[in-house]
């Protein structure tokens, strides 16, 4: 689904704020209280948004991630930024790890112009962006295919990151809390990333500010593990004490 300019606006308020009301919605944008149930309903049927009493919030699970489909729309401009800002930091002639998630795949996208790099990806979106790239030599995981995101997990996917030691590993979470705890919520995914974090010489991790203070089941790693951290928005003091803990350097998008 494409989101009009004003559920994106509404979407919005609700990553930063945490809920919206009927009424705020409808004062903020000039709209009718009907205009903005109708808009509020949309972001909740696309679960970008949960209902609560008079208005919508963030999804509360911590069991269950939202829709892949959703999650591209999610932030869609911000991961963009990100990830261009990650393509920077990669030289050609590298090699990296990159896993599952919808920012890292903005990291492929902006790698796409680079020349004599290996890249090995347990995710079938990053190696339908980057097969057609003649200066990259890709390799794919095996492993078991999750027909909603197209990822591979799964033991075998384990074993074959094993054999590799690569100059960059970039990863995404589901969520990270203020004490620098890295989360997400299916375990085969997250052993998968933790093979890639032993095996990368640099950990690269990317995730927009929706990420943070984000609920998810299963524990990742934290920060201690990770050299470089890619965000959109100067996270809390909290969150900048364990980075400067954990000897994570901070990158932070330009403003757009």
């Amino acid at each position: 689904m494409k989101l009009n300019p004003r559920q994106r606006g509404i979407l919005q308020i609700i990553q930063v704020n945490g809920s919206v009301s009927v009424t705020d919605v409808a004062k903020k944008f000039s709209v009718t209280t009907q205009t903005a149930r109708r808009d509020i309903a949309e972001l909740c049927r696309e679960q970008l948004a949960e209902r609560h009493h008079g208005g919508a919030m963030l999804p509360s699970s911590s069991v269950e991630n939202i829709a892949y489909t959703a999650r591209q729309t999610l932030n869609a401009d911000v991961k963009k930024q990100i990830g261009l800002l990650v393509a920077e930091m990669i030289p050609e002639n590298a090699s990296l790890f990159i896993n599952i998630g919808t920012t890292t795949e903005e990291v492929a996208r902006a790698l796409s112009q680079h020349k004599k790099l290996r890249v090995i990806t347990n995710n079938l979106n990053v190696a339908r962006i980057l097969a057609d790239n003649s200066g990259v030599e890709l390799i794919v995981t095996g492993g078991l295919v999750r027909s909603r995101d197209r990822a591979v997990v799964g033991e075998s996917a384990v074993d074959f990151i094993r054999q590799f030691k690569v100059d960059y590993g970039v990863i995404g979470v589901s969520g990270i809390e203020e004490d620098g705890t890295l989360l997400d919520f299916d375990y085969r995914e997250v052993r998968v990333a933790q093979e890639i974090i032993r095996n990368s010489r640099s950990v690269f991790l990317v995730a927009d500010h929706s990420k943070i203070n984000r609920n998810a089941m299963v524990r990742l790693g934290d920060f201690s593990q990770v050299s470089d951290f890619f965000t959109d928005k100067v996270p809390s003091p909290e969150l900048r004490a364990a980075l400067e803990e954990a000897q994570t350097k901070l990158h932070i998008t330009e403003p757009h």
